[in-house]
């Protein structure tokens, strides 16, 4: 089936979402081309955006990072939906106590971004910095999942 991208409208802009068959290889932001498309990949992000989702089941595989890089998309991954972790706590997790900073920069780094859900990593004491998509998408995908969480909390 070979590498092909679907382009997508979500509630935080254009998405393309790279395939390598049937496994998600990428999620870019701002896309202005590919394929409009169906695709378990595509339906999964459409319904997460409405909050009827919020663990995707579609094959993923990162590639091009470093070990630590890997590392660190691997920490992210178990991040659980509606929930935070500072670079820090994802750095001493990773036995690096003081590579937040290199923490931030594998999170920019992540090539399938909302489904490995990097917008979850935050700064000390919960200071939304840094995301590749830009600080207003990172603000937008924390506050569905918030509001998400709290609805399904109280029923």
């Amino acid at each position: 089936m070979g590498v092909m991208q679907l382009l997508m409208e979500s509630p935080i802009g254009p998405l393309g979402v790279k395939l390598d068959g049937d496994t998600v290889v990428g999620v870019r932001f701002g896309a202005t081309y590919g394929d409009p498309g169906t695709h378990p990949a595509v339906e999964q992000l459409e319904a997460y955006f409405t909050g009827a989702l919020t663990d995707f089941t579609v094959p993923v595989e990162l590639r091009g990072g470093s070990d630590f890089e890997c590392a660190v998309w691997g920490e992210i991954a178990r991040i659980p939906y509606g929930e935070m972790l500072t670079y820090g706590a994802i750095a001493t997790a990773l036995g690096e106590p003081g590579a937040a900073r290199a923490v931030g920069t594998a999170c920019n780094h992540n090539p399938v971004p909302v489904i490995v859900p990097c917008h979850r990593v935050v700064g000390a004491g919960g200071k939304l910095v840094g995301f590749g998509g830009g600080l207003p998408r990172k603000r937008q995908l924390l506050e569905l999942e918030a509001r998400v969480a709290l609805e399904r909390a109280w029923g």
